[in-house]
């Protein structure tokens, strides 16, 4: 582990810096419209706290992302970033067949980040991604400044697709 680095900042995207509020709906009924629903977030509004937090730790740390978003959507997510003028950093996503839920996919990155550097916190919405992140030993911080629909926290657990 190379600890001469600056340690890292990893911040979630939707629910976290994002407010996929306005998209959830696609997320609704029985038939679930994911190319809808990943390709709305281009319009996502940037998260007051969430924004401040990931400004502020830039001050010391080096910024990651880390999403549950599918690697399709990276094109999008990195225009997104760059117009809300946040910090660059590396972004992880799933790849786009990966369906398992987010709470594996991002602790299994996480791991591997923390196999390499310091992860000083992780920001996170979703409460299983949290509880696991701690549960192996990291920092978290639970973004709990937006509300998630429970079609989205279903859809995310069932489905592994956010």
């Amino acid at each position: 582990m190379t600890y001469e680095a600056r340690p890292l900042a990893v911040f979630d995207l939707d629910g976290t810096l994002a407010d996929s509020g306005h998209r959830q709906h696609f997320l609704e009924g029985a038939r679930r419209d994911w190319g809808s629903f990943f390709a709305a977030a281009v319009d996502d509004p940037p998260l007051d706290e969430g924004v401040r937090l990931v400004l502020s730790s830039a001050e010391e740390c080096e910024v990651r992302y880390l999403t549950g978003r599918p690697e399709r959507c990276r094109r999008d997510t990195m225009a997104w970033l760059a117009e809300q003028g946040l910090p660059e950093g590396r972004v992880h996503m799933r790849r786009n067949d990966d369906r398992r839920p987010a709470r594996h996919t991002k602790l299994e990155i996480l791991k591997r980040l923390g196999r390499e550097r310091l992860v000083r916190m992780l920001v996170d919405d979703d409460e299983l991604v949290c509880d696991a992140a701690e549960l192996a030993g990291f920092t978290v911080v639970r973004a709990r400044w937006a509300v998630a629909s429970p079609a989205l926290k279903d859809a995310q657990e069932r489905e592994g697709r956010s």
